[in-house]
């Protein structure tokens, strides 16, 4: 007797198929084991990012100021050339200045400073401050504090400091602020009331 087609048997029956999650493929298990954490080599005692060592601190100490003509209406500035400007021809103006020497004090560091870098000769009227600002430069954090003073021209020639300074120039009063290339020196000139408190007297 032939069994009915239904009936079912172990030459008839298919195959169930097991089936597996649709977000897993066969290489799953073997790859979660593989990136274990811990079967991530460590070497224990050592960072392994590198450090970035730190600038050396250096502390310079100058002194200068604006310089006032015998008429009061003029200032005194010096240029150096803007070494980042490819024309080479721009022009940064700033107060004159430079470094005390051992056993100098400011007073006499800025009276000798503004007569080399300009030529001018001149008297100190008063005290306009100090400020302080950092850079970088040949790989050390510079901190640099400079005295300020307001000058009055008594003598000299005008004449740029050879090697260090390109160019002197006398400008109105009423441009002085607007010719600094460097903000704090802006700053400490209009605070000051620099350019007319002199020129006043």
């Amino acid at each position: 007797m032939t069994p009915a087609p239904s009936a079912g048997s172990e030459g008839t029956k298919k195959k169930r198929r097991r089936r597996r999650p649709a977000n897993r493929s066969p290489q799953s298990q073997d790859l979660a084991t593989a990136t274990t954490p811990a079967q991530t080599p460590k070497v224990a005692g050592k960072n392994t990012k590198p450090k970035t060592p730190y600038a050396r601190r250096v502390d310079e100490v100058s002194a200068g100021g604006l310089v006032i003509d015998t008429t009061g209406k003029l200032g005194l500035l010096i240029g150096r050339r803007d070494l980042k400007d490819a024309s080479g021809k721009r022009i940064l103006w700033s107060l004159p200045k430079g470094h005390i020497e051992e056993g100098e004090t400011p007073e006499v560091a800025a009276l000798r400073e503004v007569q080399e870098e300009t030529g001018i000769e001149s008297v100190i009227e008063k005290s306009l401050g100090v400020i302080d600002f950092w850079f970088m430069a040949g790989g050390k954090r510079i901190h640099k504090t400079v005295h300020h003073y307001l000058f009055r021209e008594n003598g000299g020639l005008l004449a740029p400091q050879e090697s260090e300074v390109d160019e002197v120039a006398w400008f109105p009063l009423a441009e002085i602020i607007e010719r600094l290339a460097y903000p704090d020196e802006k700053k400490l000139i209009a605070r000051t009331n620099a350019t007319t408190e002199l020129s006043a007297l």
